[in-house]
């Protein structure tokens, strides 16, 4: 390929420059296309995996723990799923409208003989906003079977100012 093939003048319009016709053929441009396909996989949807409450605790670009949150009129509900830690591992706080849960899960045998290891260890930490005003004194957090359930009811005031909106047609 010469410097005139990139040249958009000086030839005819309907003649395809010898960079696109060679492109399959060239192994370095061959290299190039496939690096970023591999980076466009690795780092396509990396928004997406960020929870819609709270901050990432993530362990290999997932939010841990699990949660889910229920809305209704009276309350808010936080379910995490925790495996394999015990209720005295768990801390939850309520700090300015932001439920937090945090704890730590430590490795049950040495590490020593160890070779491979998908599981999960050490501290993590879950922010949550509610964004609606809640009953302090009323929360109640229950824990069974590496499930955490947290019971949020939402304040007199909190719960007036839900209001339906008629829907016209």
């Amino acid at each position: 390929m010469s410097v005139r093939d990139l040249i958009p003048w000086g030839r005819s319009h309907n003649q395809v420059p010898t960079v696109f016709r060679d492109n399959d053929r060239n192994p370095f441009l061959s290299l190039h296309r496939e690096m970023n396909r591999l980076f466009d996989d690795v780092f396509r949807g990396f928004d997406d995996r960020l929870p819609a409450f709270g901050s990432l605790s993530s362990f290999n670009g997932v939010a841990w723990p699990n949660v889910e949150i229920s809305d209704s009129d009276k309350e808010v509900k936080v379910t995490a799923e925790i495996p394999g830690l015990e209720e005295k591992d768990i801390e939850v706080f309520l700090d300015d409208g932001v439920l937090t849960l945090k704890g730590e899960k430590r490795s049950e045998v040495e590490d020593k003989e160890k070779q491979f290891s998908e599981r999960f260890y050490g501290h993590f930490e879950r922010r949550i906003p509610l964004g609606v005003e809640i009953e302090e004194d009323k929360i109640e957090a229950r824990f069974k079977n590496g499930v955490l359930n947290v019971m949020l009811p939402k304040s007199p005031k909190a719960q007036s100012q839900v209001k339906r909106i008629a829907i016209k047609s």
